[in-house]
């Protein structure tokens, strides 16, 4: 069974940075592919970044967050990580990661496991 939890999340001011992380339990040793999404209530999920299995050499990002947020992840922790810098009241919403068995995917159709996600308020 594969258990995707997310941590880090909080009240930050407009301007300030904050970091999540994503712990992936999974007894077989597997490796997958990471992706971190969003989502405001009543509103669709929204994709923020995605990190390929293993060597996390392709990376994508959704067009509201780059240049400010970065996706990266650590195989010998099985934890990914999203590095939000310069953080905007429209940043505001709950931050779900996922994993996908695919070597890396952007759409949220791929993903097989969910975390249950983890609230980010940008405010002042």
């Amino acid at each position: 069974q594969v258990q995707v939890e997310e941590s880090g999340g909080g009240l930050v001011q407009p301007g300030n940075s904050l970091r999540l992380s994503c712990a992936v339990s999974d007894s077989t040793g597997s490796t997958y592919g990471m992706g971190w999404f969003r989502q405001i209530l009543g509103k669709e999920r929204e994709f923020v970044a995605s990190i390929s299995q293993r060597n996390g050499k392709t990376i994508y990002y959704g067009n509201s967050v780059k240049g400010r947020f970065t996706i990266s992840r650590d195989d010998e922790k099985n934890t990914a990580y999203l590095q939000m810098n310069n953080l905007r009241p429209e940043d505001t919403a709950v931050y779900i990661c996922a994993a996908t068995s695919i070597y890396s995917c952007s759409i949220l159709e791929c993903y097989e496991y969910w975390g249950q996600g983890t609230q980010v308020t940008v405010a002042s």
